[in-house]
């Protein structure tokens, strides 16, 4: 649930382009942005994500299209009178300054007086639960320590929108961790309107109101993390977006999807469509069972079996140039048994689970559906 906060800003990003040569890095992207939101934009490397930061920040200024904070243009303004608070990568401490007069800069900059800068540092101190480091130089803090000089620097200006790029990428795993829950608890508590930009997907899902996926400079699917997740909208969002099994062939009689070498999947739907088609299923919605056992989607061998504590994987060759990964519980009484390698074994899934895409990576319905789409998309 996004807080409310009297003071938080909206943001709307209105047909934003930004080419570099003939290359769009961003490319007619547009978002609305509500007051106290949490936005991760997320994507592979080169998708787009971090220039449309910088566009945002200011740092770059788009070839088309505007950005709209509170429904006025910042368009013309640099990034200093933007009202924005940012937390780079890097954290981009001043190594000659101490924590106070690092949170202290911003402040410092906009001329605040020696009181009002003071209190706010002092407050930020506390947030940030770092007061007993005040006068300690950044080369004397853990990184998760300069990440959160970084953050309070940035919240010390009363920003109108937090801007986050890749702040965790410098962290190990279980600090990442961490500090993803302090970030999300500080934005919630406080209500305020922030983008972040991420190529880490379980990141994302854990911190975002709402994810924006992008690839190639376009959004793909913009949504609830759940959304993206149950509903994709095209197979780079399902390969994407909870490592869907996605396989190339074409639709036959509406009930199987010939594989382009040979072998057949049985549908779990029908479909009133011919022709090249893309199906795709989540490794967690599949479930082995025993050859010849019937409902099978399809038939193959065992090539590889992995413990992973929670979970379970399987490595299942459909053909020479198919396999499909099946994962399912590794602990308690619902726990899948193991198969070793070599096993013969069929693969099971539901309607319910199972995406069908045209050549054209638009979403084939099926004829006997029976559930209604809640995803919000949001094709370029």
């Amino acid at each position: 649930m996004i807080a409310t906060n009297p003071d938080a800003s909206s943001l709307s990003l209105r047909n934003l382009t930004r080419r570099f040569g003939t290359h769009a890095a961003v490319d007619d992207v547009s978002l609305e942005v509500t007051p106290g939101e949490l936005v991760v934009l997320l994507g592979p490397s080169g998708c787009g994500k971090t220039t449309t930061l910088r566009l945002i920040a200011g740092f770059l200024s788009p070839d088309e299209g505007d950005i709209r904070l509170d429904d006025s243009s910042i368009i013309g303004l640099p990034p200093h009178k933007r009202d924005m608070g940012i937390v780079f990568q890097s954290y981009a401490l001043f190594p000659h300054l101490s924590v106070a007069r690092n949170i202290a800069f911003g402040l410092e900059m906009r001329r605040t007086g020696l009181a009002a800068t003071n209190a706010r540092v002092q407050e930020m101190l506390r947030l940030v639960r770092l007061e007993d480091f005040s006068q300690r130089l950044p080369r004397q803090l853990s990184g998760g320590q300069q990440q959160r000089v970084a953050l309070a620097r940035a919240l010390a200006i009363h920003p109108r929108v937090l801007l986050l790029d890749e702040p965790l990428s410098n962290l190990d795993a279980a600090l990442r961790q961490d500090m993803a829950r302090e970030i999300r608890l500080l934005q919630q508590g406080r209500g305020i309107t922030t983008i972040m930009v991420t190529h880490d997907q379980t990141e994302a899902m854990a911190l975002a109101d709402r994810l924006v996926l992008m690839h190639d400079g376009k959004v793909q699917q913009i949504g609830p993390p759940e959304a993206l997740h149950l509903r994709p909208a095209n197979p780079f969002v399902a390969r994407f977006i909870g490592g869907s099994n996605v396989v190339r062939g074409r639709i036959d009689a509406g009930t199987r999807l010939v594989l382009n070498d040979g072998p057949a999947i049985t549908l779990a739907a029908g479909y009133q469509q011919s022709g090249a088609a893309s199906l795709a299923v989540r490794p967690d919605s599949i479930r082995l069972g025993a050859p010849g056992q019937s409902g099978a989607r399809a038939e193959g061998q065992v090539e590889l079996c992995s413990w992973l504590g929670a979970t379970i994987e399987h490595v299942v060759r459909l053909s020479p140039d198919l396999a499909i990964l099946a994962r399912g519980p590794g602990l308690g009484p619902d726990a899948a048994p193991r198969q070793p390698a070599g096993t013969r074994v069929t693969l099971h899934w539901s309607q319910d689970d199972e995406f069908l895409f045209d050549a054209n990576d638009r979403q084939v319905l099926a004829a006997t559906a029976h559930f209604t789409s809640t995803r919000e998309t949001n094709h370029a």
